[in-house]
């Protein structure tokens, strides 16, 4: 079977679906593999190291003769409607944004995989995009906040004076914001989190930070997500938190569920009244943002604080973002390879759970209703 990976087409997508370094798992497996020429460019793997890994350069219409479609971002409408009929897509596919690639690879008979739709079960976390990703993404965020904060992270004692560290909160214990806290620390500063589970308190703990507590119920959902809460609890919860915003330097906020709007955890008022200086990073922008007022891709001025929109930060470090992913991409596939092929058993779990349409149906339920399919 030929495994084609396609150059990315989006704004902004630096990352590739598969790096050299991985092309020999895949051919050991039984598959051809053929790269469409540059698509490893951002992240700075050229077509000959895919050559010397073993994969094919391909250009012009490479996915007309593709079985397996590798990508980061979803395939457009448009490319999906190349592929021939039983043709098998892996990429992050957020379905609740992307309905109109979703109907395009129903309509044309394709089998789409979503890496975000992974279960969260132990046998599944070599294939969580979300997990790897979200490491990047909370290792970055502080990166950006530590170059536009005015000041100095760690505490520095000098003849001319002792220089306090700086105060970093963290909002949202997740796999971001434990990456965050855990860098935010190797820079020096004094790190403070809070999460609506009360679990993730030793682990805040673990790495010498300061779990803030709001003597609130813990709200530990399915999956290691927090469930919803009621709009009078989060109301009474930004009110909590307000105190410990506005006496930060840095915050960073990471609290987002997939396929759900993103929490509102911080109003205009408590960011307002952060001292001159201070920088705020809202990894969750894109999906409604934990800030209010915060927007994907722009720096905004609130007050004497600076406001950061998160827009695709992942690929922002493309070379490990894409190291990463592709391992989740590998091993999803040779779940599915039997005897070179690729042949998706549905009674896997992982495979019924990340497949989003197959032989012309889409297979979630809260997919067909937002098409206005029904059951």
């Amino acid at each position: 079977m030929k495994v084609v990976v396609a150059a990315e087409t989006r704004d902004h997508e630096r990352r590739v679906a598969l790096v050299p370094d991985l092309v020999a798992r895949l051919t050991s497996a039984g598959l051809d593999v053929a790269v469409e020429s540059g698509a490893g460019l951002g992240a700075l793997h050229p077509d000959e190291a895919y050559k010397a890994a073993g994969a094919t350069i391909a250009s012009g219409d490479v996915l007309a003769g593709a079985d397996v479609v590798l990508s980061v971002q979803p395939l457009t409408p448009d490319r999906i409607a190349r592929l021939r009929t039983g043709a098998v897509t892996v990429s992050l596919l957020p379905v609740s944004q992307e309905l109109d690639v979703v109907q395009a690879a129903r309509d044309a008979g394709v089998t789409a995989f979503s890496l975000e739709l992974v279960p969260r079960i132990s046998r599944a976390q070599s294939m969580d995009a979300l997990t790897s990703q979200a490491l990047v993404a909370g290792y970055r965020a502080v990166l950006v906040a530590a170059e536009k904060l005015p000041r100095f992270f760690p505490l520095s004692m000098t003849a001319a004076g002792t220089i306090p560290p700086a105060e970093v909160l963290v909002l949202g214990a997740g796999v971001a914001g434990l990456q965050a806290v855990a860098t935010a620390r190797r820079l020096g500063a004094r790190v403070q989190a809070y999460d609506v589970r009360a679990a993730s308190a030793d682990e805040v703990r673990s790495l010498g930070a300061r779990f803030v507590e709001l003597d609130l119920p813990s709200l530990e959902g399915a999956g290691g997500y927090a469930r919803e809460m009621t709009e009078e609890r989060a109301q009474l919860q930004r009110d909590l938190l307000a105190p410990y915003v506005s006496a930060s330097d840095v915050l960073i906020t990471t609290a987002a569920v997939p396929g759900r709007t993103a929490p509102l955890l911080v109003q205009r008022p408590a960011i307002e009244a952060m001292k001159p200086g201070s920088i705020v990073v809202d990894l969750a922008a894109e999906s409604g943002g934990n800030v209010e007022g915060s927007v994907p891709g722009e720096e905004l001025q609130v007050g004497g604080a600076l406001l950061w929109g998160a827009r695709n930060v992942p690929s922002q470090l493309p070379v490990h973002a894409s190291r990463l992913f592709a391992a989740n991409v590998v091993n999803l596939v040779l779940l599915m390879t039997v005897d070179g092929k690729v042949t998706p058993d549905f009674a896997d779990e992982i495979v019924d759970g990340a497949a989003v349409t197959h032989d012309g149906v889409v297979r979630h339920q809260n997919v067909r209703d937002a098409l206005g399919e029904g059951s």
